[in-house]
C-alpha cells in the first residue's frame, strides 16, 4: 500500500525552518511573492504601496540595470531569492553581481538560484527599516556582501556601506553629494537627485561615471577574464550546499 501524499503546510510569518523546508513551502504557495528566511525565521513582509516602496524600487533597478547594460560580464537583478548559507535566503529588492565565469564571488545553481554572497546589494526600506538595517546588514556583512546599499524612503536617508576587513565601512559622498561604488568602477548615486526623484540627473550622474576610464578598465578586465560574450549567467556545476 503505498503511503499518503504529505500534504505541504503554508508559510507562515515568525516560524522557524530549515531552509529546504522554507523553499518546499515557498514553492507550493505561488500566490506568495516575497518571503525570505533570516537566521532561520520566516518573514513575509507587508504590501508596500507606491510612494514608499514601489516607485523607488523602479528609480533604483533603472539606475543599476542601466550600469549593468553597459558592463558586460555584470548582472542586475530585481526580487531574485540569494541562498547566502543554510539559515539565510533572503530575497533583496536588488542585486548587482560579477559573472561568476568572469570573477564574481556568487554563482548560479542548476535550478536558477544565486547561491553565495553577491557583490553588492540594494534594499528600499519603508516599514521595514528596523529589519533591513539591523538583521539584514548583518547577515550581508558576514556572508561577504561586498557593498550594501540601504535607502531609508521615509526617513529620506540613503546609507552604502562597503566591506573592509570584513567590516561595513561607510562610503563618503563628495561635496555634490554623489557616492561611488569602490566595488563597480563607475557606479556613481547621485544622492540629491535620488531624493528629489529627479530620474534625469541621476542617470546623466551614472553616464558620467560610465564615461571615466576607470568604467573602461573594468569593462576591459572583466572581457580579458573570458572569451566571446554571454548574455546570461551560466549554472555552476557545484552541488547547492
Amino acid at each position: 500500500m503505498s503511503s499518503p501524499a504529505r500534504t505541504i503546510p503554508p508559510l507562515r510569518d515568525g516560524e522557524r525552518l530549515t531552509r529546504q523546508e522554507f523553499e518546499l513551502r515557498y514553492q507550493a504557495m505561488p500566490e506568495v511573492k516575497k518571503a525570505e528566511l533570516i537566521d532561520g525565521v520566516v518573514h513575509m513582509p507587508s504590501p508596500v504601496g507606491l510612494h514608499g516602496h514601489g516607485q523607488p524600487h523602479a528609480r533604483l533597478n533603472t539606475w543599476l540595470d542601466t550600469y549593468a547594460i553597459f558592463t558586460t560580464g555584470v548582472f542586475c537583478a530585481n526580487n531574485t531569492t540569494v541562498r547566502l548559507d543554510l539559515d539565510n535566503e533572503p530575497q533583496p529588492d536588488l542585486v548587482l553581481l560579477i559573472d561568476p565565469a568572469r570573477g564574481g564571488q556568487s554563482r548560479l545553481s542548476a535550478d536558477d538560484f544565486i547561491e553565495q554572497a553577491p557583490e553588492l546589494v540594494v534594499e528600499i526600506a519603508s516599514s521595514t527599516a528596523s529589519s533591513d538595517d539591523t538583521r539584514k546588514r548583518e547577515l550581508y556583512r558576514r556572508n561577504g556582501v561586498r557593498e550594501y546599499l540601504l535607502w531609508q524612503v521615509p526617513e529620506q536617508r540613503v546609507d552604502w556601506v562597503v566591506q573592509r576587513a570584513g567590516q561595513f565601512a561607510p562610503l563618503t559622498a563628495d561635496p555634490s553629494g554623489i557616492l561611488r561604488s569602490e566595488v563597480f568602477p563607475g557606479l556613481w548615486l547621485n544622492v540629491p537627485a535620488l531624493l528629489r526623484n529627479d530620474g534625469a540627473v541621476l542617470l546623466a550622474t551614472l553616464q558620467q561615471g560610465l564615461a571615466t576610464p576607470e568604467h573602461g578598465a573594468f569593462r576591459e578586465r572583466l572581457r580579458g577574464t573570458m572569451s566571446g560574450t554571454p548574455t546570461t549567467l551560466t549554472p555552476s556545476n557545484h552541488p547547492t550546499p
